[in-house]
C-alpha cells in the first residue's frame, strides 16, 4: 500500500517542483521571444522588430531614417535558425541565416545574423543586445 501511494505521489511532486522552477519560466520566455522575433522578421517588417531591442542599446544606437529606408527595400525570404547557445545564466547567442530579396530588383542574397540575447530578471524578458540584422553585410 505504501509503495502504491509513493508511486502515485512521486510524479505529482515532481510536476509541482517543475512548475515552480524559475529556470523553466526563463526558458519558456526565451523560446517564445525567439519565435516571436523570427515571425516578426519573416512576416512583418524588419523595423517592427525594434520592440525586441534592449532599451539601453536602442538609446545608444537609434535607427536612422536611412536605416529604416534600407529595411523597407528588402523582404525576408528565409530565416534559418541554428540552436541557441547559452553563455551563462542570462545570455544566449544564436546564429541565423536570413535570406533577403530586394523589392526593387528582385535580387536575392543571404546574410548571417549573430544575435546576442540577455535576460532581464526584473522584467522577466529577453532583450536583443546585438541590434537588428545588418542587411548591408556581404557574407
Amino acid at each position: 500500500m505504501r509503495w502504491m501511494l509513493a508511486a502515485v505521489l512521486a510524479p505529482m511532486l515532481l510536476l509541482a517542483g517543475c512548475a515552480n522552477d524559475p529556470t523553466r519560466g526563463k526558458e519558456r520566455a526565451l523560446r517564445d521571444t525567439l519565435r516571436s522575433y523570427a515571425s516578426t522578421l519573416r512576416w512583418g517588417d524588419i523595423a517592427q522588430a525594434q520592440i525586441f531591442l534592449d532599451p539601453a542599446y536602442l538609446e545608444q544606437h537609434p535607427l536612422s531614417e536611412t536605416d529604416l529606408a534600407r529595411y523597407r527595400q528588402v523582404q525576408v525570404s528565409q530565416y534559418s535558425e541554428h540552436p541557441a547557445v547559452p553563455i551563462g545564466d542570462t545570455e544566449v547567442h544564436q546564429t541565423v541565416e536570413i535570406g533577403l530579396i530586394n523589392v526593387h530588383t528582385q535580387n536575392m542574397r543571404t546574410i548571417v545574423d549573430r544575435q546576442v540575447w540577455r535576460y532581464d530578471a526584473r522584467q522577466k524578458r529577453w532583450w536583443l543586445m546585438s541590434g537588428l540584422p545588418d542587411i548591408t553585410r556581404r557574407d
